[in-house]
């Protein structure tokens, strides 16, 4: 089972770290706030989105297979993958035929999730991300800590020993405008010796044939533009019915990502240009068995934003490799069960349930829901420990008797204020170490309401 606290332990103990990170994704979070509310019809477009979401999951198949055929017309190759195993083949295969020994990727968490980079390696075959975050995590061996900010649990001195190791930047150097420049310079040589460029999708419109793929940096289409032969990966739950759906998804996207009105590239294939390929790699890898389950066929809906994340307070205060998932935070506390409920039986539990993060989603995902679901999913399939099933029946047991309630709320006010330190946080009190209780209070909230009312 993958102990979601065990691993957040060392990310915790340093506390400059944890304050960090959670002050840096909150600054995210709060450039959504005000770009929301520059738009006053917001909640409509988030309702849009969930009721095209819904449509297409309830019609995924001949929405599939109309993009095939359209995608076909307009000269790509289509290429169906049913796990990841099969993903990686296909690309393999594509790049021996061609004899392809570089390949420059952007950002895709449809090929982390098929751990494609180690694959192709493995084959002989040099893998360079060529988004900056993605490139800062792929440099110091490590997966994306975020969707949207892969290196964002990583500071400037940090990334600045990285480069100075890797690309020969000054020792020492930590401006951000240096490194940045440093990096464009060796990613620019990448970029022209690459053979084949690859790229995620952000939306497949069924209608036209078509895909968009959206960058900040430019990278996406500079790999695609270069290199003869353009490789785009995507989740069967990218696609969307129409051109006319795009124009929403896209006004939700940047904004809970970044708070940006859009991305800085919002690139638009249909077909490949003249004299070059494009192959279309459509993976399913656990899909069909989310979208086969009506109590969690809504987190398909997901369109990558991040937004759950940036809100979550366990996630700031945590990072993402405590997950030890492709997707981390909220989100992927709801995915990652689904694909291996015993490796993630502890995912779920990484939540306050304060629903934040179904605040945020731009597609209305009742996250905290499917969270408060697979809890109890995993707790009747006996993969969460004894002692937590036992202790939500106890709590059961006293929430269903309001005088066993009082009760308990009453020695533990009265014995709180006396017992030790060391008999209310012993070792084995796991849920203790990171937190601290409030001082007791001399009397319940009922008791205050009664004399106040009085």
């Amino acid at each position: 089972m993958n102990r979601h606290a065990a691993r957040a332990a060392p990310f915790i103990a340093d506390e400059a770290r944890m304050h960090w990170h959670d002050k840096a994704v909150w600054h995210v979070r709060s450039n959504r706030d005000r770009a929301v509310a520059s738009v006053p019809e917001w909640e409509a477009l988030r309702e849009i989105a969930a009721q095209v979401k819904a449509h297409t999951m309830s019609h995924l198949a001949d929405y599939l297979e109309t993009f095939e055929r359209n995608a076909l017309r307009l000269g790509a190759h289509v290429h169906w993958a049913a796990d990841a195993a099969e993903h990686n083949a296909i690309i393999l295969s594509i790049l021996e035929q061609r004899g392809v020994k570089r390949l420059v990727k952007s950002k895709s968490m449809l090929t982390e999730e098929c751990q494609l980079n180690h694959f192709l390696e493995g084959h002989g075959i040099e893998v360079v991300d060529t988004d900056l975050g993605e490139r800062i995590v792929q440099l110091a061996e490590e997966t994306p800590s975020h969707i949207v900010l892969p290196a964002i649990h990583k500071k400037k001195e940090e990334i600045g020993t990285l480069f100075h190791h890797f690309l020969k930047t000054a020792a020492g150097a930590s401006d951000p405008k240096y490194l940045t420049e440093a990096a464009r310079g060796h990613l620019r040589e990448k970029f022209l010796a690459a053979e084949v460029g690859l790229t995620g999708v952000n939306f497949a419109i069924a209608e036209t044939g078509g895909f968009v793929v959206c960058t900040n940096e430019g990278n996406a289409d500079l790999g695609t533009s270069l290199p003869r032969v353009h490789i785009a990966c995507m989740g069967v739950e990218k696609i969307i019915p129409r051109a006319a759906d795009l124009g929403v998804f896209l006004r939700l996207l940047a904004r809970s990502a970044t708070g940006q009105p859009i991305t800085s590239f919002t690139s638009h294939f249909h077909g490949p240009r003249t004299g070059t390929e494009l192959h279309l790699v459509i993976v399913d890898n656990g899909r069909s068995g989310i979208l086969a389950s009506e109590a969690h066929r809504r987190s398909l809906s997901c369109i990558r934003c991040g937004a759950c994340m940036n809100t979550c307070p366990v996630f700031r205060r945590t990072g993402g490799h405590s997950y030890d998932a492709t997707v981390p935070g909220p989100i992927g506390s709801v995915l990652a069960p689904a694909r291996d409920a015993a490796r993630y039986a502890s995912l779920p539990f990484a939540s306050s349930l304060c629903g934040s993060c179904t605040d945020v989603c731009p597609v209305k995902i009742d996250l905290h829901h499917q969270l408060f679901l697979w809890r109890q999913e995993l707790s009747s399939q006996h993969l969460t420990p004894l002692v937590k099933r036992l202790a939500s029946r106890v709590g059961s047991l006293v929430l269903q008797r309001p005088w066993l309630y009082s009760a308990l709320g009453w020695l533990t006010r009265w014995f709180g204020r006396w017992l030790p330190r060391a008999l209310l946080y012993p070792k084995f009190n796991a849920w203790g170490r990171h937190r601290e209780l409030p001082p007791m209070p001399p009397e319940s909230f009922r008791a205050q309401f009664r004399r106040r009312r009085a």
